[in-house]
């Protein structure tokens, strides 16, 4: 037992409908029971727009829009009012945190960095290659969620990689796990025939994700006769695109459905057959992590830390980024004889039980954040 609950500000840049989003809810979940007092703050939007979302309101607050200065000043404004013995904040949008912390007086101060942007794939401007260094040296922890990822900004910041603790995601597979009642149902609601192979992705709608890669894959195959089917579960600034993509091809009209974003993910993966992340570039997939929990045979491109997490020609396949015919070929091979994706969606499965399950990640940030609290005499104050 705790000698009193630990008070812990999550900040983010913004809270709504994300992978790292509901990976910070998922540790907050776990903590809760282990005796924590949490608090979220977003730095830059505020969007509780799902049951989830809005059970966290009254600990939710917004410290403000604009420039990283204004910012500062009101994440300590909200940090005194809560008095956080810990901030852990993530990402570049959240970064200023560190800083606000070490003004407001918190004991502890830990930043997380958990992807990519599709404008650091070339390297960082200056500027925030200085400021992270600067955060870095100032937080008592830094962390992020793959080895490539640990090694990414350690060169960005210039600080040794043994600097950076490397915490994986975890994924619920009591909730992410199949269900055949559940796919059946489902694939009737979608109009998905029994003989029909639906693929598909979850994530938002964005350029970084490369969704087109996936439909012009599917196009392809369409080419050759394969009747495949498309689900597309998120939303976002590339939906229209996308749609009109498909819309002007008729190899692909009537076969990709725009399901948006949904709350109802564990079943959408259960009506999947084979599940794509086709990304220009990865963190770690907390998705990726939901379709192997949930046995489906998984495709990915072989980028940031997809490879810690799919061993290829085990649990699927992995093909370099953009690579539309690498892609055709392994989803027309997965569309051949059903013991294909049950052996790999069976690996798959058991790779996310044993290597990345949800209360082993929970179990790592509390042991860090006890650790921390410890060194630095939390409950002596």
């Amino acid at each position: 037992m705790l000698p009193r609950p630990l008070r812990l500000m999550h900040v983010v840049p913004q809270l709504g409908i994300g992978g790292m989003e509901n990976g910070v809810l998922n540790i907050s979940a776990g903590l809760a029971e282990a005796g924590f007092d949490q608090r979220f703050c977003a730095v830059r939007q505020c969007e509780l727009s799902t049951a989830r979302l809005q059970s966290i309101a009254d600990r939710s607050v917004l410290a403000g829009r604009g420039a990283m200065r204004s910012s500062v000043g009101k994440l300590v404004r909200v940090m005194r009012a809560f008095r956080p013995d810990i901030v852990h904040s993530r990402n570049w949008g959240a970064i200023e945190a560190v800083v606000a912390a070490r003004i407001a007086g918190v004991p502890v101060a830990i930043h997380s960095e958990h992807g990519y942007e599709l404008d650091m794939l070339d390297g960082m401007p200056l500027r925030r290659r200085y400021f992270r260094r600067f955060a870095y040296r100032m937080a008592d922890a830094v962390l992020t969620v793959t080895r490539e990822l640990r090694d990414y900004h350690a060169a960005q910041a210039w600080i040794a990689p043994e600097r950076v603790s490397v915490i994986y995601n975890g994924v619920d597979t009591a909730r992410f796990a199949p269900q055949p009642a559940v796919r059946a149902r489902v694939r009737a609601e979608l109009h998905i025939a029994d003989g029909e192979i639906l693929v598909g992705t979850v994530g938002r709608l964005v350029a970084i994700k490369d969704h087109l890669t996936l439909l012009r894959a599917a196009e392809e195959l369409s080419a050759r006769g394969s009747w495949l089917r498309v689900l597309l579960v998120g939303d976002g600034p590339e939906r229209a695109r996308l749609e009109a993509f498909v819309n002007e091809r008729p190899g692909l009209r009537n076969r990709v459905t725009f399901a948006g974003a949904s709350a109802n993910v564990p079943e959408l993966l259960n009506a999947m057959d084979v599940f794509v992340l086709p990304s220009i570039s990865e963190g770690m997939s907390n998705t990726l992590l939901e379709a192997m929990a949930t046995g489906l045979p998984v495709i990915a491109t072989n980028v940031g830390g997809t490879p810690e997490v799919v061993e290829d020609g085990v649990q699927g396949n992995l093909f370099a980024p953009r690579d539309v015919k690498a892609l055709a070929e392994h989803m027309g091979r997965l569309s051949g004889p059903l013991s294909l994706r049950q052996n790999f969606g069976a690996a798959a499965r058991r790779r996310a039980v044993e290597r990345f399950s949800l209360a082993q990640m929970i179990d790592d940030y509390r042991s860090m954040y006890l650790g921390l609290a410890m060194r630095k005499r939390v409950f002596a104050r």
